[in-house]
């Protein structure tokens, strides 16, 4: 078994009972990047209907990357000196990195969406190379993140950066490439093997052949020339006719609508809920899919509202639920700045971003077409050293920067009444609660981050009589001036705990 075994046998029926801790807490790490102390309080005492609805409805009017200066350029608008073009190549691509590594940040729930489909309609960067084309690529994804999937495959598919990755560009009428209709169908809405022949791939790549004209200049957006089109009769998925690219995205919806919606809601299911789909531990995940299908179709293609229906459901706040997913680079130093709530600027976000590529996930360069695979693919000897040291270096930079705001991270996750405590296990189990889902495994790994903590600075005799008998009570979480250190070690010794891992 190459992941947490998924025995969650509750329904889609919504979950009532308002939210706790627990689950608020859970909701934002699978819904978005997680959130802050102070969000995460605003949301206990919630319904997940209100909450989720609210956060989905901001998720849907939430702006994209407004268009760069550079957006519609081509070859022709750089220097001729290459160094130079090159120069301003990279400093483009830097401002779009950081563009979006905000949006990730500030929009987290509707980017955790189109970073997600990222992963589903996979282009590779260093293929196409063009920062226009990686433009328009993620503003196709912000836009149709949440909205109709029908829509979504129907435009991802004439984006520059799409044509020129699976061949689209080379695909003329007399000599077909069967490229991207392959892909269409194995990996973007049908699933391997699924409702589809191979004489459906050759018949399918005609009919979308003639985006074919690349222009006079390299980088330019690439558009229709009807003497590459095939104007031949097609026979696909039963349906035959002079099929073009608008009739293989209908006949695709219209013929194959149950098999799209479960595979799509199967990706879906895996990515929010639970990496393990099968059901074959004892689980009803088949059953969630499939309901989560019925609505897909009956919604005519809308993404949110099986969005909705799954992050309202007692089967996603089942407890088996939580704490099953290992986090990817970008969940786990997107999660540590959101949940610390510690000051952070675009330098900051580059730096997340390029780290996240040491440790396997290149922002903009899927591992292959097939993406990047999730949960057990993160861990290995060498990446799980690098989680640790990587984190390591984030968390001394925050300190470095701002001692104080360890103390400000305490003082807020303890909660007003505690703010100036001098037990050291009501900030420790504060703060364990707040970074790993559901705690420390057992009561000596919690014994470890307490030691980890208490600091020679601090005599044992300083904390509080409730904590130790005969004790002094001249440590304070508010005034001490080594609490700020405290935090800052227990946070680095938690950051190798395997529960810090996971979501």
């Amino acid at each position: 078994m190459e992941y947490f075994i998924n025995c969650n046998s509750s329904t889609l029926a919504p979950y009532t009972i308002p939210l706790d801790e627990l689950r608020a807490a859970h909701l934002y790490r699978r819904l978005g990047f997680s959130a802050s102390v102070q969000t995460i309080n605003a949301a206990v005492g919630q319904t997940a209907g209100t909450l989720v609805d609210n956060l989905i409805d901001q998720a849907l009017a939430a702006p994209v990357i407004p268009p760069p200066a550079w957006a519609d350029w081509n070859d022709s608008n750089y220097p001729a000196d290459d160094d130079l073009a090159r120069e301003i190549r990279r400093a483009q691509l830097e401002e779009f990195t950081t563009a979006y590594g905000n949006a990730l940040m500030d929009n987290s729930v509707r980017d955790r969406l189109s970073f997600f489909w990222s992963n589903h309609f996979v282009t590779e960067l260093d293929v196409y190379n063009c920062n226009s084309f990686l433009y328009y690529y993620i503003n196709c994804l912000q836009r149709n993140a949440l909205g109709n999937f029908k829509t979504f495959v129907h435009e991802i598919g004439l984006t520059s950066a799409m044509l020129y990755y699976l061949d689209g560009v080379r695909n003329r009428g007399d000599n077909p490439n069967e490229n991207y209709a392959r892909e269409l169908y194995e990996l973007f809405t049908l699933g391997e093997g699924n409702g589809y022949t191979e004489n459906d791939i050759i018949e399918t790549a005609k009919a979308i052949s003639g985006y074919t004209e690349r222009g006079e200049e390299g980088c330019t957006q690439v558009t229709f020339n009807p003497e590459d089109f095939n104007t031949g009769s097609k026979t696909i998925l039963g349906q035959t006719g002079n099929w073009n690219y608008d009739d293989v995205i209908d006949i695709l919806f219209n013929e194959r609508a149950n098999e799209i919606a479960g595979f799509i809601c199967m990706k879906l299911y895996e990515y929010y809920v639970h990496p393990d789909s099968s059901g074959e531990e004892g689980g009803n995940a088949q059953d969630i899919i499939a309901g989560m299908a019925q609505t897909f179709i009956a919604n005519n293609f809308e993404i949110a509202p099986v969005i909705r229906q799954l992050l309202k459901s007692q089967h996603f706040f089942d407890d088996t639920a939580i704490g099953v997913i290992i986090k990817s680079p970008f969940d786990l130093y997107f999660h540590l700045v959101k949940e610390t709530g510690f000051s952070y600027d675009d330098n900051t976000i580059i730096n997340l971003i390029d780290s996240a590529g040491l440790i396997g996930q290149e922002l903009f360069d899927p591992y292959d077409v097939a993406g990047w695979q999730r949960d057990r693919q993160w861990i290995n000897s060498n990446f799980i050293i690098g989680r640790w040291l990587t984190s390591e270096v984030f968390l001394e930079r925050f300190f470095q920067a701002d001692p104080e705001q360890f103390r400000t991270l305490a003082m807020d996750a303890v909660g007003a009444a505690d703010s100036n405590t001098s037990n050291p296990e009501i900030v420790v189990r504060a703060l364990v609660n707040k970074f790993t889902p559901k705690g420390l495994l057992t009561d000596a790994d919690f014994e470890k981050a307490m030691d980890a903590f208490k600091i020679d600075d601090v005599p044992e005799n300083y904390y509080s009589p409730d904590y130790i008998p005969g004790g002094l009570s001249l440590w304070m979480l508010a005034v001490s001036m080594e609490a700020p250190t405290q935090v800052y070690v227990l946070l680095r010794h938690l950051s190798r705990e395997p529960e810090f891992q996971l979501k």
